[in-house]
């Protein structure tokens, strides 16, 4: 495995899902990493499971100065922060519990329903982003992954306002990349690659045949994407399902 002992990561709503299991997955090669989520119960229980090397923030991503605040908080506990995953996100359920079998149409939506997901899932990684990428161009280095979804899932039936919010936060990673590309700091994609085992699942009805990823599907490739080797990739969107032939064939 990776030695990633010299990694300060920082990666939103990683008390569960996608962000935990990316948690877990650098601190196992020897990273020290900030987890932040909403809840004071949900990141102390997170922080403690994880492992020693982790230190739990609460922080709304869709407030700036809670933002502002958890950052900073990150930044001086661990002395730094090389890599920032953005990853804090709410899915289809909180408008539509049965979005998988029953699509909704957008005129169902509520506003209120509409601004919460995309106020996370979009504004959030912004506002994040916005918060951590100055301070790593001051010290020059640092490393963002933006976590995003298929491209089918942006444009899916139904899925407003999941799918716009991911079609938005995908394309804010690319001119992220794009502002980033002459300066010391890296900007990528990451997506499952698949429907995964989270809690934005959890008590949905799912179609017949429907394959689910497990989340530790993300381990691999966001440990390669902080080590040393990933060191001068820039502006890439990475399958995490498919990262080990992509892997190879960058490698060939």
């Amino acid at each position: 495995m990776t030695d990633l002992h010299h990694v300060r990561a920082l990666i939103t709503g990683g008390t569960s899902g996608l962000g935990r299991a990316m948690a877990e997955g650098l601190v196992e090669a020897g990273a020290r990493v900030a987890v932040t989520g909403r809840s004071a119960d949900r990141v102390a229980e997170a922080a403690s499971a994880i492992g020693d090397d982790t230190v739990g923030i609460v922080m709304d991503s869709r407030d700036e100065a809670s933002v502002d605040a958890g950052t900073a908080a990150a930044w001086d506990a661990l002395g730094g922060v090389d890599l920032l995953v953005n990853n804090a996100g709410i899915g289809m359920r909180t408008v539509n519990p049965d979005f998988m079998t029953t699509p909704q149409g957008f005129w169902d939506v509520t506003p209120e329903g509409f601004r919460a997901v995309v106020d996370t899932n979009l504004t959030g990684y912004f506002l994040v982003a916005r918060a951590v990428v100055p301070r790593m161009l001051a010290v020059g280095s640092g490393r963002v992954v933006t976590v995003s979804m298929n491209h089918g899932t942006m444009n899916r039936r139904g899925f407003v306002p999941y799918g716009p919010s991911r079609a938005g936060a995908e394309a804010l990673a690319r001119i992220m990349a794009a502002d980033l590309a002459d300066t010391p700091v890296r900007a990528n994609i990451l997506l499952p690659g698949g429907a995964t085992a989270t809690g934005m699942l959890d008590g949905a009805a799912q179609p017949a045949g429907l394959t689910v990823l497990s989340p530790d599907v993300m381990r691999d490739p966001i440990r390669w994407l902080a080590s040393g080797e990933a060191a001068d990739v820039h502006d890439e969107r990475i399958v995490a399902s498919e990262f080990a032939d992509w892997l190879a064939a960058r490698r060939e």
